[in-house]
């Protein structure tokens, strides 16, 4: 895997459990849980950019539907 700048998916310090997300020079964007490391994901610039368009554009507002109220 080549050398990459993992970047916190978070900035609270108190989160123990968050993603972390690099991008690559090869063209590829990696994915990872900061508590398991050695497991990556890897997807393209391409797939992640219609990845954020869609979370910006909230396709993806039901999978996190009713979450606020676990919170307490």
């Amino acid at each position: 895997m080549p050398e990459l700048n993992w970047i916190p998916a978070t900035d609270d310090e108190t989160v123990t459990e968050y993603l972390e997300v690099a991008f690559g020079d090869d063209g590829n964007v990696y994915i990872r849980e900061n508590i398991n490391p050695g497991k990556v994901v890897v997807t393209t610039d391409a797939k992640w950019d219609a990845f954020v368009l869609g979370v910006k554009a909230g396709e993806f507002d039901h999978f996190v539907e009713g979450l606020e109220d676990l919170d307490g």
